[in-house]
């Protein structure tokens, strides 16, 4: 069986893991295009590419510190599910 409870939990954390490499670079992405192009319009070169480029990866690596909260809550409200099933 290709889709058994083991392998579903495999691609699961595949999925997630992509997820969060995805919102690293997205965020690094979208602050250097806002601060280059703040830059072409203010002229302030390289300023503003260098701010917004550190909002990026500040925000990158928040969204990824929320998302392994989010992974770590589930597992635990799992974990406590489980402990319960087995008493």
């Amino acid at each position: 069986m290709l889709f058994n409870k083991k392998n579903s939990k495999h691609f699961e954390s595949l999925g997630i893991a992509s997820v969060m490499g995805l919102q690293l670079v997205s965020g690094v992405i979208v602050g250097f295009a806002m601060g280059y192009y703040l830059d072409k319009y203010f002229e302030t070169k390289p300023w503003l590419t260098l701010i917004f480029l550190v909002f990026g990866i500040i925000a990158g690596y928040r969204n990824m510190f929320r998302e392994m909260q989010r992974i770590q809550k589930k597992e635990a409200e799992a974990d406590a599910r489980n402990d319960t099933e087995k008493d």
